[in-house]
């Protein structure tokens, strides 16, 4: 697509959007954060849906492209995978823009004619540089504001001039916020509990800290048939102590998600009873984050290759430690976007990754330092394996799998470890 007509489109649809919002008053649920961002607004959507109508995004649509087309519509999957990292900037750029030509027209229409409406967006806020959020505030301006992790390398750092700027630009989504809405912050988080007075809200907490306004104790992993099938944990909130169990999410990453989508359900007025149920009806991880996947030769895969930050790649790698298995295999590709910290964040990685794999697959110029971390430790090299991309890793990942191995694969989106997933996978799994 033209950058002259994609630039002109997309003012189009702001302004559509920014009118949606004033006409039909849908209250709005921010989420953002280094990590967990998309498994939280859909554990906040599987919370409130059995007793609100509510709207998440497709997939990470958290631009100033995706936070339109999401408060505009819900739209058809083949068409907004148009515009998801599946195609290459310029891919079909004639179908972009008569989609884009009906999304317009739709949104106008809907204006006009007043038309059913949710009660709830949820929205995803993601930055790329300095001065994002702000766009994406103007865009759509959140009654609760989710901030979930992160860390001491966060996501995208290389464009901005010190992890505190990235956590300064985060921070834009509380301190947006009026007086009478809420920002929900991860307890367990020390940038994040140190953002609690840039706001005039009310802020709620959550994460296994036992003071969290929502708190997760005794996490434990479901067996069956000696291979993990899910996590079972309680929720405290003021006395209260419910349990939850969820089948086929694995980490604390999705008792974080799921604690945090609780929390929004009581902003709501709902009460803990039917937010849990709820959620263990409706919650399901994204695709490619933290999924169990049946593998080649009986094997078991923790399909993670979505994406990588120095966080959630050490989120994983625990949940891998501390689960059954003949062999823990971790594929570990490139974490991308960390500027000047990439050398120590995956050196670091590879120390980590020392105590909880016993074999490393590599993959990428940058993933030689998590070998190197890991020697550091005193892992054997003979149980290291490097390549440059993920292509080559494919035979020698096949041969090497074998039965009773669990396999975590994780990696930045642009090393291609999808791929790595869809070789060693159970080929009756579409």
């Amino acid at each position: 697509m033209k950058r002259s007509i994609q630039k002109i489109i997309s003012h189009i649809l702001k302004r559509l959007a920014q009118a949606t919002v004033l006409r039909y008053k849908p209250a709005i649920v921010g989420v953002t954060g280094s990590a967990g961002k998309t498994s939280t607004v859909l554990a906040i959507a599987a919370a409130l849906q059995e007793e609100r109508s509510v709207r998440p995004p497709y997939g990470n649509f958290n631009s100033d492209m995706g936070l339109p087309l999401t408060i505009l519509g819900e739209w058809p999957q083949e068409e907004l995978r148009l515009f998801s990292r599946d195609y290459k900037p310029g891919q079909n750029s004639f179908k972009k823009i008569l989609f884009l030509l009906k999304v317009m027209a739709l949104g106008a229409y809907r204006l006009a004619v007043r038309a059913p409406y949710p009660e709830v967006l949820v929205l995803e806020y993601g930055i790329d540089k300095p001065g994002d959020m702000r766009r994406l505030i103007a865009i759509a301006r959140p009654n609760v504001t989710v901030m979930t992790a992160i860390g001491d390398t966060p996501a995208h750092v290389e464009f901005f001039e010190s992890a505190e700027a990235v956590v300064r630009e985060k921070a834009r989504l509380i301190e947006c916020l009026p007086a009478t809405g809420t920002a929900v912050l991860n307890m367990d988080d020390d940038y994040l509990m140190g953002l609690t007075l840039r706001t005039r809200a009310e802020v709620m907490t959550f994460g296994f800290e036992p003071e969290a306004t929502l708190a997760v104790e005794n996490l434990e992993y479901l067996v069956k048939a000696g291979a993990p099938a899910g996590i079972a944990f309680k929720l405290k909130h003021a006395g209260a102590t419910v349990p939850v169990r969820l089948t086929g999410a694995l980490g604390r990453a999705q008792a974080y998600a799921t604690a945090a989508g609780a929390a929004v359900g009581l902003i709501f007025g709902l009460n803990l009873v039917s937010i849990c149920g709820s959620l263990e009806k409706n919650y399901r991880p994204a695709p490619h984050r933290m999924q169990l996947v049946p593998g080649i030769k009986s094997s078991l895969l923790i399909d993670d290759s979505y994406n990588a930050s120095p966080l959630s790649m050490r989120s994983a790698l625990e949940t891998l430690k501390a689960l059954p298995a003949k062999r823990r295999v971790a594929v570990l590709g490139d974490m991308l976007e960390i500027g000047e910290y990439a050398m120590e964040a995956h050196e670091k990685l590879g120390q980590f990754a020392a105590q909880a794999a016993d074999a490393l697959f590599l993959v990428g110029p940058r993933a030689k330092f998590i070998g190197e971390g890991a020697r550091k430790k005193g892992f054997d090299m003979k149980d290291i394996q490097h390549f440059d991309t993920a292509d080559e890793a494919r035979a020698a990942l096949q041969n090497f799998v074998a039965t009773g191995d669990l396999v975590l694969v994780k990696g930045a989106h642009a090393m291609g470890m999808e791929a790595l997933v869809k070789e060693i996978k159970d080929a009756a799994i579409v």
